[in-house]
């Protein structure tokens, strides 16, 4: 993303980007808090020019850097950023007897990234909506992970980072849910945690 922002003249850096991804997903929770489910096409829209215009791309040039988007999602799919040290927690969760899958909003090609980031070994399945036919935050997505894992959902626990699919998903299919919430807006209102690193230790605190 960074890379095609310069190409159309805009100067951007990763950190810059992350921090205002994080902000243009609060257009998708307050718009969820609105009555909308979250997925609707037009809230993403809004999502992607918050995170255009927050990175400095100026209104003449959103609608070229949007396609640009769209080609490079299609040739090499972008949501493939795998934070420090996701393998070693993935690792330590296995190890200490949980049981991990993935249920993902995606096109077809969750398993095949995640195999990239070499992550694939820790991960008993993976459910791409795209290959089932339903996405979050229908409940049904949530309860065939369940059965994935022959579980009820009640014994079950989902760990997402948008609080509109993920955990409202999650917890209105009778999952226990904790959102990755790196800015704590949502402390108030969800069980959190600020990254995946800090989810061991709160997984041994709920145990203790």
């Amino acid at each position: 993303m960074v890379e095609i922002y310069r190409a159309e003249g805009v100067e951007t850096d990763a950190r810059t980007f992350q921090e205002v991804e994080l902000q243009a997903r609060l257009v998708l929770h307050d718009r969820v808090e609105e009555g909308n489910t979250g997925t609707e096409p037009e809230l993403w829209q809004e999502y992607f020019v918050a995170l255009f215009t927050g990175c400095g791309v100026p209104p003449s040039g959103l609608e070229r850097v949007s396609e640009r988007v769209r080609e490079a999602h299609a040739e090499s799919h972008l949501w493939t950023h795998t934070a420090p040290r996701t393998a070693e927690v993935m690792m330590q969760l296995a190890k200490a007897g949980y049981r991990i899958g993935v249920i993902s909003n995606a096109d077809g090609r969750m398993e095949g990234a995640l195999e990239r980031a070499g992550v694939r070994p820790y991960i008993e399945f993976v459910i791409d909506s795209a290959t089932v036919g339903v996405e979050k935050p229908a409940p049904e997505i949530f309860r065939a992970g369940c059965e994935a894992l022959d579980m009820p959902p009640d014994s079950c626990l989902y760990v997402g980072d948008l609080y509109p699919v993920d955990y409202l998903g999650a917890t209105a299919a009778g999952l226990e849910a904790v959102l990755l919430d790196p800015l704590g807006v949502h402390s108030a209102r969800a069980s959190t945690v600020s990254d995946l690193e800090a989810l061991p230790a709160w997984l041994e605190a709920r145990r203790a």
